[in-house]
């Protein structure tokens, strides 16, 4: 079985989050757990990045605010 996992980590190049449920757990506490998991690979940001398509003009545009703000949090220390 490790075998095949190792397997499918190379040919897919990343781990899928996942949480095996208990015969007798509460599927709120599973939800609790899944919900940790999620936020410790860090999906969610990368799942509210690519929510839309981005034209690289709204990308440079994006990077240009960031590297403004940035720049106006330096000199207002």
């Amino acid at each position: 079985m490790l075998d095949q996992f190792k397997q499918l980590v190379s040919l897919v190049g990343e781990i899928m989050t996942q949480v095996v449920v208990g015969e007798n757990e509460h599927i709120e506490s599973a939800l609790r757990r899944f919900k940790r998991e999620v936020s410790k690979a860090g999906i969610f940001p990368d799942m509210k990045k690519h929510r839309h398509f981005e034209t690289p003009l709204e990308k440079r545009k994006r990077k240009e605010v960031a590297k403004h703000r940035q720049g106006k949090r330096r000199f207002s220390r």
